[in-house]
């Protein structure tokens, strides 16, 4: 069974979300549900029929590269602005499959020996070995995204950046590493209403950074950010999706699709045992 029998699917969430040519954020309505013509409550049913997909997918990827000689990985790079529901991925998405095989990075400010080598060092270290579901919790994208916002660095910098994380991409594909690039979109008004829930509930409290009205002040930038992003670094090996996010079950349901295009193209399989099956068998009925 593929995901693609799930009938709400209209268009391949890989096609209906991918970045190509004319692509413009701006035209893009993050209340939209690009490719799926079902409700919310489709939306629920199709997530748990694409977990138990995605989980035996998983577990084959993880025993076909410890069990076997396998080289395959994939890396799910998740960007947003702030209470976009990059968290709500990780639980609903990522945490339906087997932790041992999931290995997640969330990069924050750079620290002084991270800053004192190239932007692209720390995140060479993070790649997922073989077998491994990795997840970069925002990424080196942050380095041409607040770096070009808040001028980190200077101009010339910024610009080499995209041709560096080109060549980069280019080289982890050629490893055998699946890149899934997801930004995840909400509107303005969507994101204030977020921030307002934290607040307003105590338990949310935690939740809440005073940071991020001084990066909504920003918003247009941001956008203008993105825009260059997708249009530099939107490639073959590393082509960028875009997701509507105010919707947050459609946008589980969106990243949980790209995920299991990827580990379907790759199709691990079960590693045969480097051992006599039958002579074991009967060592095991004899002890």
């Amino acid at each position: 069974m593929s995901h693609d029998d799930a009938t709400s699917w209209t268009v391949h969430p890989s096609d209906a979300l991918r970045v190509g040519a004319g692509f413009r954020l701006a035209d893009l309505d993050p209340e939209s549900t690009p490719g799926y013509s079902g409700k919310k409550a489709d939306g629920e049913a199709d997530l748990r029929v694409g977990s138990d997909l995605l989980d035996p997918l998983q577990e084959r990827l993880h025993a076909a590269a410890i069990g076997g000689s396998a080289t395959d990985a994939v890396l799910l790079v998740i960007q947003a602005m702030d209470t976009a529901g990059k968290g709500g991925i990780l639980r609903h998405v990522v945490g339906a499959v087997d932790p041992q095989g999931v290995q997640i990075a969330a990069f924050k400010k750079p620290t002084d020996e991270e800053l004192a080598h190239d932007f692209l060092w720390r995140i060479q270290k993070q790649l997922p070995p073989p077998g491994k579901l990795g997840v970069f919790d925002r990424s080196h994208y942050e380095d041409v995204l607040i770096g070009r916002v808040r001028s980190l660095a200077p101009a010339d910098e910024i610009e080499r950046r995209y041709g560096a994380i080109n060549d980069f991409e280019a080289d982890v594909a050629g490893r055998g590493i699946r890149i899934v690039k997801v930004m995840l979109h909400i509107s303005k008004d969507e994101q204030k209403a977020r921030l307002q829930e934290r607040l307003d509930r105590p338990d949310k409290h935690w939740k809440y950074n005073p940071g991020d009205v001084d990066e909504r002040e920003l918003w247009d930038d941001y956008m203008g950010a993105y825009q260059v992003v997708f249009d530099r670094t939107s490639t073959a090996a590393a082509p960028w999706h875009v997701v509507p996010a105010n919707r947050k079950w459609y946008a589980r349901l969106a990243v949980q699709g790209l995920l299991l295009d990827a580990l379907e193209g790759i199709d691990p399989q079960w590693p045969a045992a480097d051992f006599d099956v039958a002579a074991e068998k009967a060592r095991l009925a004899a002890s």
